[in-house]
């Protein structure tokens, strides 16, 4: 398969998905779910959803595993392709490692800016004072 059309379903199915939790899905484990990437194999086996949650992460995921055969039959109703691929739900990490690499920046650059705060001084009156030979 294609990378573009690969792009195509992910895209698809994300949007899919997310229409169903709004719309379908009547279990309150998976409120406050958002699917934020699908990332689907080449042969359409498997598809890996990414999720952020609200509240107990664990409890949406048994709750989206729960609703998974009814996921893949409501997605085999409406889109026309040859194969819906079995759904694996992970919660999306990315905002997290973000959050925390920006934690990590601010504090080396407050780090930074002690060490050059100090040293920098210390040779500022270095550059003022006249040069002797």
């Amino acid at each position: 398969m294609s990378g573009r059309r690969t792009q195509r379903l992910n895209e698809q199915f994300r949007r899919e998905l997310s229409r169903l939790l709004l719309t379908d899905i009547k279990d309150p484990r998976v409120l406050g779910v958002t699917v934020t990437d699908v990332r689907v194999t080449s042969d359409l086996s498997y598809a890996e959803v990414y999720i952020t949650v609200d509240g107990d992460a664990d409890e949406a995921i048994a709750g989206l595993d729960r609703a998974a055969g009814f996921i893949r039959r409501s997605l085999g109703q409406g889109l026309h392709i040859r194969k819906i691929p079995e759904f694996r739900f992970e919660v999306d990490t990315t905002l997290d490692h973000a959050g925390r690499i920006e934690t990590l920046l601010r504090e080396a650059a407050v780090s930074d800016a002690e060490v050059r705060g100090t040293s920098g001084e210390d040779r500022g009156h270095e550059l003022d004072e006249p040069a002797e030979h």
